[in-house]
């Protein structure tokens, strides 16, 4: 029986309750979606909430149109369903969209859309967590009670706005490649023919809006603050990627690094003349370390920066006030027309997780890959490994294992439980 008092009680009434016989799983991307499908084959039941009207919000209403997967699809596939085999090796936005959506239809995976998950908290008295979200379309409140609680936001939540002097009183327009469900976003270079864009940040996603600036025409120039890996996508006709996997299985990874580099190097030449150094970590090494920073898989934008059409240019001393120029650090001024920012995300998980021992302040898992996929007391992650959707795979066929163990010793005494509970909580 629960037990509460007080304000909390009146709180309780205040808005629907719904008790789920299985666990929350908060996000209906590709990692929540992964879980869901892994649980729904156990056959327990589950709840997804999403504070988007869709699946796979960050794919379908925050990418621009020209991305594709820069891993073959074999790295890409989610439990349980494999890529149709008339895809190609690197499916395109559509292509990945329409994937998730035969996935969720296949594993009858049906999220609560439109809602906000608000907070997130374990009761103690009852032992039991309570996910209280905000409906986006009337305001309405909702508090799922559930044994366990599956965090599925993933590491690109939120896009990052750097704070960067004269930014907001910049005159040109400013955009984010992959911004927050409700900013301005980079879809295409199309309308920007013509105009000088500055692109600030060298990862995957400035790398391939400089690359799709010059397609259209434009005049793009990439801001490179610091060291960058880039690699080749493919070495021998092979993803580069699936051989530093397969000869990490045999050889060191500072080895592998090497191999790597001195493929890419053989490729490329020396890109330090062209304003990207490379750091002093290797690139496998770099992205298993805290930070996690992942190379860039060239598909093109090398070069265009070799022929001068990309233009790489050092930090951003600040924006000129009401002006269209922005002022680098070494002194140069450049009049620029708009403003990509490709500056990365975040996690969202420290606004309404209230844990603080499992997850880091930065909405991470405490514990590295491959053990940051379980906490104490039901919480569950999935999605934060730093290693794409192998990662997510890898996790969410552990989640789902571990939940229906219990899940499946415990479900006549929850079923004996569940009617006394029925007069202050609802079911679907």
């Amino acid at each position: 029986m629960f037990s509460f008092s007080g304000k909390e009680n009146d709180h309780l009434f205040s808005r629907r309750c719904v008790l789920v016989n299985g666990p929350v799983i908060v996000g209906a991307g590709p990692s929540g979606l992964a879980v869901g499908a892994c649980l729904r084959e156990q056959g327990v039941p589950f709840v997804v909430v999403e504070r988007a009207d869709c699946i796979a919000s960050l794919w379908q209403k925050r990418t621009y149109d020209r991305l594709k997967l820069h891993l073959p699809k074999q790295f890409c596939q989610l439990p349980k369903h494999p890529f149709p085999d008339h895809f190609p090796e690197y499916p395109t936005k559509k292509q990945f969209i329409d994937y998730l959506e035969s996935y969720a239809n296949k594993f009858d995976i049906k999220p609560q859309f439109n809602e906000s998950v608000q907070s997130a908290k374990y009761d103690e008295a009852c032992r039991l967590w309570r996910v209280k979200s905000v409906s986006n379309l009337d305001g309405s409140e909702v508090e799922y009670i559930c044994q366990w609680l599956v965090v599925a936001t993933g590491e690109n939540a939120e896009c990052v706005v750097p704070e960067i002097d004269g930014l907001k009183e910049f005159n040109g327009e400013v955009l984010h490649s992959k911004p927050t469900l409700h900013a301005s976003q980079y879809k295409s270079g199309e309308r920007f023919s013509g105009k000088k864009v500055l692109v600030v940040g060298c990862g995957n996603s400035g790398m391939e809006v400089s690359l799709d600036l010059c397609n259209h025409n434009a005049e793009p120039s990439m801001v490179v603050r610091s060291s960058v890996h880039v690699l080749p996508r493919e070495i021998l006709g092979r993803s580069t990627i699936e051989l530093a996997t397969l000869m990490l299985a045999w050889l060191p990874l500072w080895l592998v690094d090497k191999i790597v580099l001195l493929f890419s190097w053989m490729i490329f030449g020396n890109m330090e003349k062209y304003g990207l150094k490379r750091p002093k970590m290797g690139p496998l090494e770099l992205k298993q370390n805290a930070n996690g920073k992942t190379p860039v898989l060239d598909i093109g934008a090398l070069d265009k920066i070799r022929s001068g059409e990309v233009k790489v240019v050092p930090g951003i001393k600040r924006f000129a006030s009401g002006g269209g120029s922005v002022h680098l650090v070494d002194g140069r001024t450049l009049e620029i027309d708009a403003v990509v920012l490709a500056t990365g995300y975040r996690s969202n998980v420290p606004y309404w997780l209230h844990e603080t021992e499992f997850f880091t302040k930065d909405g991470f898992p405490n514990t590295p890959f491959p053990n940051g996929w379980k906490g104490k007391a039901g919480l569950y992650a999935v999605g934060f490994t730093r290693k794409g959707l192998a990662g997510v795979s890898i996790d969410a066929l552990k989640i789902s294992h571990d939940i229906a163990k219990v899940w499946k010793q415990d479900l006549q005494q929850k079923k004996d439980k569940a009617p006394r509970l029925r007069r202050c909580i609802s079911q679907f």
